[in-house]
């Protein structure tokens, strides 16, 4: 789960960077929000969740995260574009956005209490510590441990 959510991450950076490249040439910034929102919840928000659940593979096992997943997939693209059609002047676009808006609401409050119920400070140093031990250079100081 963590992994596909790093995946899509890395698609909305790319999608993120170039449209903010896209506005900084043409000099039209009326989008701009657009490009916050897909850097902000596409990019930061799913990279961290990502992160989070490859550090804490219970909590990415659990049916929460499945569906913050899925909310969030499908309510992140229905937003932008709504939110794209708001800016440019189509206010009827606003009847998709504003469920989209609610639904990616929903599918972080799911994220929220997922790792408020499943993420635990005993896994956090089990984590790290498999980490630092993955990271010891083999030597001869290193067999001697």
């Amino acid at each position: 789960m963590g992994i596909r959510f790093l995946k899509i991450a890395a698609i909305y950076l790319a999608l993120g960077v170039s449209m903010g490249l896209a506005m900084g040439i043409m000099q039209s910034f009326a989008l701009h929000p657009v490009h916050a929102h897909i850097n902000l919840l596409g990019w930061a928000t799913m990279a961290l969740a990502g992160v989070i659940y490859v550090l804490f593979p219970d909590a990415a096992k659990t049916r929460l995260a499945k569906i913050h997943f899925w909310i969030h997939n499908l309510a992140l693209p229905v937003m932008m574009v709504a939110l794209s059609l708001v800016l440019t002047g189509h206010e009827k676009a606003l009847y998709a956005l504003e469920p989209a808006s609610t639904a990616m609401v929903v599918g972080l409050v799911l994220f929220v209490v997922n790792v408020v119920v499943n993420v635990r400070a005993p896994d956090v140093q089990r984590a790290v510590g498999e980490r630092v031990a993955a990271t010891r250079p083999m030597g001869a100081g290193a067999l001697a441990q």
